[in-house]
């Protein structure tokens, strides 16, 4: 492994993945849009609370045969941290990361002002408190 981003600096210190929805949809269908949102991160609890119970789920649903690399997963990815990192420093990260790479043209501050709405998320943080 060269880069293991749940351990090493500074790719732990952000979210490994985000969700995205799409900007219309989202508008037409806010209470669909949140429950879509609730099932993900009461899943990452699960996984991160009962990690053995996620491994089996991985198991039973025919994603990989080993649960004992479904259960290293399970242990090794935080799933946790969605409650503690703060998701525009994320984008801010990797979409700095990406602009330099020339691969996106606008940069991380307009970026975050015109494509995100934290609105959901942070109803959920409070509605599920961990």
């Amino acid at each position: 492994m060269v880069v293991n981003s749940a351990t090493d600096r500074p790719w732990s210190q952000y979210f490994c993945c985000i969700a995205t929805g799409n900007r219309e949809f989202v508008r037409k269908h806010p209470v669909a849009t949140k429950r879509a949102l609730r099932a993900i991160l009461k899943s990452a609890d699960i996984c991160a609370l009962e990690p053995e119970r996620a491994a089996r789920s991985i198991i039973d649903n025919g994603f990989t045969p080993r649960y004992d690399y479904a259960l290293q997963t399970m242990k090794e990815v935080p799933y946790d941290k969605w409650r503690v990192y703060d998701p525009a420093d994320t984008l801010r990260f990797y979409a700095l990361r990406l602009h330099e790479a020339g691969m996106v043209k606008s940069g991380p501050n307009k970026l975050i002002a015109q494509g995100t709405d934290w609105r959901f998320l942070n109803e959920l943080k409070k509605e599920l408190k961990g």
